[in-house]
């Protein structure tokens, strides 16, 4: 009997949502709640899925230009020993040492263009190791950078200077007297090309120029350093590395700083943003949900007299109540799986939708930075936010089903024979 009990109940859960006459209008509704689990789930991926790409390519875009851990001095400027950069190096986890002077300047050309700028002086091997520039180069040649006089630019900092690779740049900077007044110090270089990340504060404003000749330029010591930036294996562990560093190098002269500390407020605001997201967008699985009750506490109802008929003839409240909450959960379960499959396959084809929208909104190919960032639509599906969605979904859906299930329980045979 055990074993015949799920087969009749799995039985009378298909016969309640199959579309009879009198009730096809409440399958009409259960059909449509389906649909809008389905949706809800779907939207929910691909919203999910597409903040996430937005972010993994705004923090990759901050990451890439800068390091990880950032140590600079309290006062004045970093002595880069030899010591220091070594035992940086050895530090458990630390992938790459780079070494960056930042000063505020003034660009110039022989056309009379004069523009703000921020210089950073690096390294040659340290500029060839950041790929948000090697890879975005779109004027000129990184080949002879460090070779001779010469600077990289962001490319709307050289639309704005009207100038080409191989024309004449003047950098002026300051430099502080004997007497203690302030005279401009002037020094030509050559550029040699451009680069464009899609982000303003780095394309509109930042210079590199050779990190020994900047340093000569300013007049300061080889060792003389703004900071001293670290890539690590995990970026995500930052803030334990930098705690650690701070303990193994024990100075008080040194500040060591981690991307996430650095960018607090704009990482947190992303994070706000994504959880305020998801809060919403699971209203639209609720409102299905609730169109589950509806639509199977009326099914309950039409159903008195059959409900009645099962009890005289022997079956038990559990059976009526499990028939009903397998109807009614089959419905969210259902629309949660083919929303997942949905929102999956959005996702896949994400580009394509993207191409697509920048055609019908006539953007295609504009080269607006914003433009492009937006219409590229990145996607970055995380197994963990996909899980998360769909539990919530069944959840939701379980809870739905309960109460047309428990509504079931509450028919006497008598009342029901009556309408019958």
């Amino acid at each position: 009997m055990s074993d015949a009990a799920p087969a009749v109940e799995r039985w009378l859960a298909w016969r309640y949502l199959a579309t009879r006459q009198r009730e096809g209008f409440v399958s009409f509704i259960a059909m449509f709640s389906l649909i809008g689990v389905a949706l809800g789930v779907a939207t929910l991926i691909v919203v999910l899925s597409v903040m996430g790409g937005f972010r993994q390519q705004l923090l990759g875009r901050i990451i890439g230009m800068n390091g990880h851990i950032v140590i600079t001095a309290r006062d004045g400027m970093v002595q880069a020993t030899p010591e220091l950069l070594a035992k940086l190096k050895d530090f458990p986890g630390v992938q790459a040492v780079h070494l960056t002077l930042e000063r505020q300047a003034l660009v110039s050309t022989n056309g009379g263009q004069t523009r703000g700028a921020l210089l950073r002086g690096v390294r040659p091997e340290d500029l060839m190791s950041r790929e948000i520039v090697t890879k975005n180069i779109v004027h000129g040649d990184l080949g002879a950078f460090g070779t001779r006089p010469g600077i990289v630019m962001g490319e709307r900092l050289r639309q704005a200077l009207n100038v080409r690779a191989g024309d004449k740049v003047t950098l002026v900077t300051h430099k502080l007297n004997e007497n203690g007044t302030i005279a401009p110090r002037y020094t030509d270089y050559e550029l040699l090309a451009s680069f464009f990340t899609r982000r303003f504060e780095f394309d509109g404003a930042l210079v590199f120029v050779p990190l020994p000749m900047l340093q000569d330029d300013l007049e300061y010591g080889n060792q003389d350093v703004s900071s001293i930036d670290l890539d690590i294996a995990d970026p995500a562990a930052a803030p334990r590395v930098a705690g650690e560093l701070r303990k193994v190098l024990g100075r008080d002269d040194l500040k060591v700083a981690d991307w996430l500390g650095l960018n607090a407020r704009f990482v947190g605001a992303l994070q706000v943003e994504k959880v305020m997201m998801f809060i919403i967008l699971t209203l639209i699985v609720v409102v299905a949900a609730m169109n589950v009750v509806a639509s199977f506490t009326m099914l309950v109802r039409v159903k008195r007299g059959s409900i009645a008929i099962l009890r005289t003839m022997g079956a038990s409240p559990r059976t009526i109540v499990r028939a009903f909450f397998m109807s009614a959960a089959a419905v969210g379960l259902v629309g949660t799986a083919v929303g997942t499959a949905l929102g999956l396959l959005v996702c896949a084809n994400m580009p394509s939708i993207g191409a697509l929208l920048a055609w019908i909104t006539g953007t295609a190919g504009s080269g607006g930075a914003e433009v492009d960032f937006i219409t590229s639509m990145p996607v970055r599906v995380q197994p963990i936010e996909v899980a998360s969605v769909m539990a919530v979904a069944i959840v939701l859906s379980l809870a739905a089903a309960a109460y047309p299930a428990w509504r079931s329980t509450r028919v006497e045979p008598v009342e029901g024979l009556r309408h019958e």
